[in-house]
């Protein structure tokens, strides 16, 4: 009876335990964080009237979780954010563990907050556990008359296929103007990077100028904040820091095309 009962005590016991750090399970609190956070963005008030859309802008978590708290200390004493914007690398080894560290942090904030996988959560089974924790690789979704569109650009994960970016979705998600006064891209790799595909690069960037209605295209990956127009076409790309560097943004988007580029610096609490 003894051995029996230790053999349920053990058989319990299992379901507590990891039996790979590259496993892609999430905790059923942890899992679909994109789907639960558009859901908390849906139901709380705008913070501005009319089309005023301001949220925070970083990338690159990774490893950085002592400055991912200051991060979330320093976010929750801005007044008006509507949300906040992680532009992938949540993770260093796409290990799923990575990222529950990360949300563990980040689930502090007063807002909501959307991501994008980055090219370290690919590593390994990133890819499956960033599905698991944050929910789908491409998404969009309206708010305050702006489409934002979220996507995986990482092509060099994909040996440079061809099809990532995804450009016959993203074309689908650029048609749907109705109600729409702007669009705004939200990546990880941006196109004028080595790590997207060159094969993807005038195509992509192309479709983005034939819809006069994109104002921003936004991504992370290089650590540093650059900002430009590199394809002459009137679209502007920003990239911004990791949270290494211990900077943000805070963008303020209003009218077809106008917005406003804060960058807030934050010191180290602990």
């Amino acid at each position: 009876m003894g051995g029996a009962l230790m053999a349920g005590s053990w058989l319990m016991g299992c379901s507590l335990l990891e039996s790979s750090p590259n496993q892609a399970y999430a905790p059923a609190a942890e899992q679909h964080q994109t789907s639960r956070n558009l859901a908390r963005l849906a139901a709380q008030p705008p913070t501005h009237h009319g089309d005023t859309v301001r949220f925070v802008l970083v990338g690159d978590t990774q490893r950085f979780y002592d400055e991912t708290a200051d991060f979330v200390a320093s976010v929750n004493q801005q007044p008006r954010i509507d949300f906040v914007t992680i532009a992938g690398d949540i993770s260093d080894f796409g290990l799923g563990r990575e990222m529950h560290w990360v949300h563990r942090r980040l689930q502090k904030l007063r807002v909501p907050y959307l991501t994008v996988i980055g090219n370290h959560d690919e590593l390994g089974n990133g890819r499956a556990a960033y599905q698991a924790h944050f929910g789908p690789l491409n998404y969009s979704f309206v708010y305050q008359g702006t489409r934002f569109i979220c996507l995986d650009t990482n092509g060099r994960e994909y040996g440079f296929n061809g099809r990532v970016p995804d450009l016959d979705w993203l074309e689908q998600q650029l048609a749907d103007t109705a109600g729409i006064a702007r669009t705004v891209i939200l990546c990880h790799v941006p196109p004028n990077d080595a790590d997207f595909d060159p094969k993807l690069v005038q195509p992509y960037t192309q479709l983005l100028g034939r819809h006069p209605k994109v104002t921003l295209h936004l991504g992370a990956h290089i650590h540093r904040f650059t900002a430009g127009q590199p394809f002459h076409d009137g679209l502007t790309y920003l990239t911004a820091y990791n949270l290494r560097k211990r900077r943000y943004h805070i963008l303020t988007l209003w009218g077809q095309r106008y917005f406003r580029l804060e960058t807030v610096s934050y010191a180290k609490v602990r």
